[in-house]
């Protein structure tokens, strides 16, 4: 089960200052549908082959298995793969006791910096980065899977006239 949250992150932040490590990252999506899918990914020199479920009600939490495969193996999955493919780098960035994943995102994303947190429960306490901004958790639109159909390009002057919910 993975429990994520996902953040937007600050456009003057300093988080690739803070990174410990970045991969560039070439995603696909051989399947993508009712919340599910199948994707292959090629991060730095590494294949994967991953599959999700659908994610719970707040968007948290959702089955994931993941299985390294060959580099050779990945490129020829790619064929496989639905128009329009994710191009990233990520960034890890630790803060406290866990590590933020921190995307940076590339062609029809251009400008959307993203990061998400991996938690062992839902409620999980967390430090929060300086970089990171209003949370995204749940949103449908910063899917990957989403991105990859509907990228950021199409919809982003519409976020930017967003603002933060009020607390309750």
């Amino acid at each position: 089960m993975e429990i994520e949250r996902k953040f937007l992150v600050k456009r003057s932040s300093d988080f690739k200052d803070q990174a410990y490590a970045a991969d560039r990252i070439r995603q696909g999506y051989i399947l993508s549908a009712n919340g599910r899918t199948v994707r292959v990914r090629i991060r730095g020199q590494r294949g994967y082959l991953t599959i999700k479920g659908p994610s719970n009600g707040r968007g948290m939490s959702r089955y994931e298995f993941e299985k390294e495969i060959t580099l050779d193996e990945a490129e020829h999955l790619f064929e496989l793969c639905e128009p329009g493919v994710i191009d990233k780098t990520r960034f890890l960035v630790r803060c406290g006791s866990h590590v933020f994943e921190v995307d940076e995102f590339y062609g029809d994303n251009e400008g959307l910096v993203m990061a998400e947190v991996e938690l062992q429960s839902e409620d999980e306490p967390f430090e929060k980065p300086d970089f990171i901004d209003r949370e995204v958790t749940g949103d449908r639109r910063y899917y990957n899977g989403h991105l990859r159909r509907y990228p950021y390009c199409l919809w982003k002057n519409a976020v930017e006239l967003e603002t933060e919910p009020p607390a309750k």
